[in-house]
């Protein structure tokens, strides 16, 4: 005999079917609508020519999987030196923003000065500047001190936005920290240094993850400076060397195109891969909490 329900309770006569609407149902349309990008680039990248611009071939599958178009990407553009560009970029970026948005964001939480909220909300707007208002000022800026069209000039403009959200999502991640073991580690003997490094740097190990990770995502993605800083094609990103090399007016070499935005898109992935859970605590908890 089953339990009676308690009052105001509710008992499903088609679990099965509920279960299938309410969860299955928009996991699939979800999984479709995130993996769907992906799996078009792949068929694209893999038609030749022949079964690609024949409009009686189905779009959603490859008849005869070629090679073609990665073989003329990487020896008809300058693909392989992108991606060294942009590697050496993100990397950079994102260790200028830690190094600086880190101890900014402990200090923001655990240190007492007149406006201390006001310089929070401060750095936070400025994160909030499109690049579409600065972009021309910070062409103007590296014109003048000679850092145009180089590489190095999206490796200083870039911490122009990645340290004020590197600074906002650690203030808002440090404060979930209990302060009082820094201050059990300063009665011991520990400066307010020496508690930072030892007591709440390891503590904040996720968040610091999620941080980077997000750094890492816009520096390699980043387009409207890569465009306006750089021109040459040796200097280069990804984001903009597919675009611009592999574009002729209204004409686009969409089988090159797609190769090279499907591998261009794999790096960010296999780091997303392997951080996932980190990253969504340190995201949710100095975004929820701070």
């Amino acid at each position: 005999m089953s339990a009676p329900l308690a009052p105001g309770a509710y008992r499903s006569h088609h679990p099965r079917l509920e279960r299938a609407l309410f969860v299955w149902a928009p996991l699939a349309f979800f999984l479709i609508f995130l993996v769907g990008p992906f799996y078009w680039m792949l068929i694209t990248a893999l038609k030749p020519d022949s079964e690609l611009y024949d409009g009686s071939k189905s779009p959603l599958y490859v008849a005869t999987p070629s090679l073609d178009h990665f073989i003329y990407l990487f020896e008809k553009t300058d693909f392989v030196t992108w991606v060294g560009n942009t590697m050496m970029v993100a990397t950079l970026s994102t260790a200028i923003a830690l190094i600086m948005g880190v101890p900014a964001g402990y200090a923001l939480a655990r240190l007492r000065f007149r406006g201390s909220e006001f310089v929070g909300t401060a750095i936070f707007v400025t994160y909030l500047v499109p690049t579409t208002l600065l972009f021309i000022p910070m062409v103007e800026v590296m014109a003048s001190i000679g850092m145009d069209d180089t590489i190095w000039a999206l490796v200083i403009v870039y911490p122009t936005f990645l340290v004020p959200f590197v600074t906002w999502l650690m203030s808002g991640y440090f404060r979930t920290i209990p302060a009082d073991l820094e201050e059990c580690a300063r009665i011991d003997g520990l400066t307010r240094l020496g508690a930072m490094l030892r007591i709440a740097l390891p503590l904040a190990r996720p968040g610091i993850l999620s941080a980077g990770i997000f750094s890492f995502t816009l520096s390699w993605n980043e387009f409207i400076y890569a465009l306006t800083l750089v021109t040459a094609s040796a200097e280069r990103t990804i984001p903009v060397g597919v675009i611009v090399q592999l574009t002729r007016a209204d004409f686009y070499f969409w089988g090159p195109l797609m190769a090279g935005a499907l591998l261009g898109s794999v790096p960010v992935a296999l780091v997303y891969s392997f951080f996932v859970d980190q990253y969504a605590s340190g995201l949710t908890a100095g975004a929820v909490k701070g």
